[in-house]
């Protein structure tokens, strides 16, 4: 680990799935460090949709960063219609999947580009520039990986499960299907390898950042970075505030608390980001090696996000000044020299 900048902006790198991932990539973009920020985004939720190729968490980072999220729902675009999915309501068609009018037209251009051989990272590059997004939102692989959940009632894709069944169904395993065969984008490699703070959003550490994660390459590449890696913990007091992330760490075998995350994330972070709700977990999170903040994570406005964002950036820069000056700034649970900084704020 290396975060000796003498005044220089980090270059971020954040690892994001949808909803949560929105919202963290929201409030660092508008932080201090917003210009040197670049998103790497989950496909593993990506399916095909009345004939039309819908990427879910890609959508909705690219949506929130050109504020034309739904902030309501927290995903699809603002002042929506649903002509479209009436009208196949009524030749019969399942719509169990929502898509809006105007979320359409998204679908259909990435549909036509991909028949056209098109690369899905050029393609992703494009919708965001035409919707007025200057980040870099980049795709771990360009390859089709689709996330699958065993459950009591069988098999089923990850948008099954999560919409049409809603998340009811007892989780007894996972699998990626295609990730053998999947190759990191060369975007994403200098993303990770370029960065100075690498991000792992709230997401769902099991399908979202862990699919990620799962691309070949991309958690090697991370491992040897030398960047600040710093988590944001998706649980507040043991449960998620969005979504089956908690279910689903239960039914990978881990705790479903704090330390639990650490394990999913374990050789590969540095610090842990975790809800004031969860200050009693920040002695022994530290005894494990990791810097630990407790703050408010919920991030229901623009303030919050970037207040969150902002904290990220004071625990990155304690500890850039601690390895530059070897003063603590923290109150510390070790000894020795290289011990973790802790506080809550």
């Amino acid at each position: 680990m290396s975060i000796s900048l003498r005044g220089k902006a980090p270059k971020i790198t954040l690892l994001a799935g949808g909803v949560g991932g929105a919202k963290m990539a929201e409030g660092l973009l508008h932080s201090r460090y917003g210009d040197n920020l670049t998103i790497i985004g989950n496909v593993a939720d990506d399916q095909d949709f009345h004939g039309l190729w819908v990427s879910p968490d890609i959508d909705t980072l690219t949506y929130t960063l050109a504020d034309q999220i739904d902030r309501e729902k927290g995903w699809g675009l603002k002042d929506e219609s649903n002509r479209t999915l009436d009208a196949l309501n009524r030749l019969g068609v399942d719509t169990w999947m929502y898509l809006g009018d105007q979320d359409f037209a998204t679908h259909i251009y990435r549909t036509e580009q991909r028949k056209l051989g098109v690369r899905p990272t050029d393609i992703t590059s494009h919708i965001a520039r035409q919707l007025g997004v200057e980040t870099p939102i980049l795709l771990p692989t360009d390859d089709v990986i689709q996330t699958r959940v065993r459950t009591t009632e069988g098999w089923m894709d990850f948008q099954s499960y999560f919409v049409k069944h809603r998340c009811e169904p007892l989780i007894k395993d996972f699998s990626i299907v295609g990730i053998k065969l999947a190759k990191p984008t060369p975007e994403a490699l200098v993303a990770i390898a370029d960065a100075d703070l690498i991000v792992f959003a709230p997401s769902n550490p099991i399908v979202s950042i862990g699919a990620i994660l799962a691309v070949p390459g991309i958690r090697e590449a991370v491992t040897k970075s030398q960047a600040y890696k710093l988590a944001v913990s998706p649980l507040i007091n043991g449960q998620t505030v969005k979504g089956p992330a908690d279910k689903m760490m239960t039914a990978a075998g881990y705790s479903c608390d704090l330390f639990g995350i650490a394990d999913c994330y374990e050789g590969l972070i540095d610090g842990l980001l975790v809800d004031q709700q969860d200050r009693s977990a920040v002695p022994g999170l530290a005894g494990r090696g990791l810097d630990v903040l407790a703050t408010d994570t919920l991030m229901h406005s623009r303030a919050n996000k970037i207040r969150v964002a902002e904290t990220l950036m004071h625990l990155y820069e304690s500890r850039q000044r601690q390895n530059e000056t070897g003063q603590q700034e923290f109150e510390v649970h070790q000894r020795n020299s290289s011990q973790p900084l802790s506080q809550a704020v």
